[in-house]
């Protein structure tokens, strides 16, 4: 009987590591709002870290994070850590490349309550009239990851908070 079931729990390992394997190396999350706002606007609440507890849904999952400024005060250069509780983690992250009124990329650095660097990218494109906002984030997916994506998609992990956060995004930038 035991042999029976350890010959069935190693065949079930032995599936999700294959499966596993056939994962992407790489994994992308973005979601897109239309803002009816100037490019302008919206990329002011974008490229400066004092402005996103106004907007981003992730500032609100501890109400005593730490938070620390360096770097620029905004743009290229600036920098924002974090530390909270277990849903807000620790982190860090800096703004890599801005593009007035049409680009944001940042290294985000993930300490807590896992390690992991990827790539959050802001695109701004004006239409009719509008801004078409596009929130992502990429990165790699090292093996152990892959093995939770069979588990948890990272789409379904974080998508719901950029269209929350875009549409904060929105209000803000559509007032006034």
């Amino acid at each position: 009987m035991f042999k029976w079931i350890a010959v069935v729990v190693v065949l079930a390992v032995v599936v999700v590591l294959v499966l596993a394997a056939s994962r992407p190396d790489s994994f992308r999350v973005e979601r897109t709002v239309r803002i009816q706002a100037p490019p302008e606007k919206v990329y002011a609440y974008i490229e400066d870290f004092h402005l996103w507890p106004q907007w981003s849904p992730f500032e609100k999952l501890d109400p005593d994070m730490q938070r620390s400024f360096s770097g620029a005060a905004k743009g290229l250069g600036a920098v924002y850590a974090w530390a909270g509780n277990g849903k807000a983690g620790a982190g860090r992250m800096e703004i890599i490349e801005s593009t007035r009124a049409s680009r944001v990329t940042i290294a985000l650095d993930f300490l807590k309550p896992f390690k992991a660097s990827n790539t959050a990218e802001f695109t701004l494109l004006p239409r009719d009239g509008a801004t078409e906002v596009t929130w992502a984030m990429f990165g790699p997916t090292p093996f152990v990851a892959k093995i939770i994506h069979l588990f948890f998609s990272m789409d379904g992990m974080v998508g719901q908070d950029f269209e929350t956060g875009l549409a904060t995004l929105k209000w803000l930038s559509e007032q006034g």
